[in-house]
């Protein structure tokens, strides 16, 4: 008897209230017409279920309807489709069963749209906070992976200025580029090239140094140069070689 109420109790259980759907991204055609017959894999049963939308029946399941089955149309108009609580079998094959729910469309939730708010403000609160605290060099670094050599020419005031606002802007790729343990290493790089110290090819495939053309490393296949300059920095022989361009540089 106890298992019964606990199975019971852990069952979801569906609210009465209207709901509202929407297509996902700019898809607001003036019309859109949904699909109102597919499959379902059943997991309980173990075999796909034929399911339908129909007006005058009370399941989608195709196997429990009785008598006549009476299609509905499903009609989103300028990407919004309002159903009101008491078309409870629509509600159901909208937000339960069909294929293109969270593809091709959505149920609105406030809640959930709440906390998509609150995470994102949250990732710009630790994105600027990060920016506004960071050194000079990591943030041309940073800034260099979006707006390439202009960088320096850049006052240190306008590198700060620029840095907020893409942390600003783009909190989740700020955040990924200022934990990359690579960042600097790879702006060195970039920055010794600018500068006439080494050469990268113009098939991107070779680093040599510049004053007597001998070869660095050649870049693997489908790897970004700059990153695969970075890695080689990191080994025995090329830490000698970015020691000598730091110097250099300075």
């Amino acid at each position: 008897m106890a298992k019964k109420e606990t199975a019971a109790k852990a069952a979801p259980k569906w609210e009465i209230k209207d709901r509202l759907y929407e297509l996902k991204g700019n898809n607001t055609p003036i019309v859109t017409i949904l699909k109102n017959r597919t499959m379902w894999f059943d997991e309980e049963k173990g075999y796909e279920r034929e399911i339908k939308y129909t007006t005058n029946q009370k399941t989608v399941f195709v196997d429990e309807m009785k008598g006549p089955e009476r299609l509905g149309h499903i009609i989103f108009r300028d990407g919004k489709l309002f159903v009101p609580k008491e078309k409870t079998v629509l509600q159901k094959f909208l937000s339960l069963y069909h294929p293109q729910k969270g593809s091709y469309y959505d149920e609105h939730d406030p809640v959930a749209i709440a906390e998509d708010d609150i995470d994102y403000l949250e990732l710009e609160i630790e994105a600027l906070n990060q920016a506004s605290q960071m050194e000079v060099d990591r943030s041309e670094a940073i800034l260099r992976t979006e707006l390439g050599n202009s960088v320096s020419k850049m006052t240190s005031k306008e590198l700060k200025r620029d840095l907020i606002l893409f942390a600003r802007n783009n909190p989740e790729l700020f955040l990924e580029l200022a934990n990359d343990e690579n960042i600097n290493i790879r702006n060195m790089g970039i920055k010794a090239t600018e500068q006439g110290l080494i050469k990268l090819s113009n098939d991107q495939r070779t680093f040599t140094w510049a004053s007597n053309d001998k070869k660095l490393i050649t870049v693997p296949f489908d790897e970004n140069p700059y990153s695969a300059l970075a890695s080689y920095f990191k080994t025995d022989e090329g830490i000698e070689v970015y020691q000598t361009i730091e110097k250099r540089l300075k």
